[in-house]
């Protein structure tokens, strides 16, 4: 998994515009819950699709950006979720157990589809 960390709030703006181009994930991880790690290390013995680019948020360390996002893109704060952007809205979100590389390829090729 080749994660870009996302730290600052001019990096929102840039995974919203680059999402016309190409599917973005933020995967928002708290360093301090199990269940996220849990999550986190599903995701990273995964094989990602190709044409992706994904984002990690920690957001014990970056919270403000955190709840940049959330209002950013209009959707509930949740830890540990991944969020999938295309066309500068969000298209998927999942949270805690519910995340998993296979639900997110299925979003991806859905709205590839569509």
């Amino acid at each position: 998994m080749n994660w870009n960390t996302l730290s600052s709030l001019e990096q929102i703006e840039m995974i919203r515009k680059a999402s016309v181009n190409k599917p973005q994930v933020i995967f928002k991880h708290s360093t301090r819950c199990s269940i996220s790690a849990m999550a986190k290390n599903r995701l990273e013995k995964s094989t990602p699709p190709e044409g992706i680019d994904f984002h990690y948020l920690d957001l014990i360390q970056y919270r403000p950006i955190s709840n940049a996002v959330a209002n950013t893109f209009g959707v509930e704060h949740e830890s540990p979720q991944i969020l999938l952007i295309r066309n500068e809205s969000i298209v998927y979100t999942a949270s805690h157990m519910g995340i998993s590389m296979t639900e997110l390829e299925a979003a991806v090729n859905s709205v590839h589809n569509n």
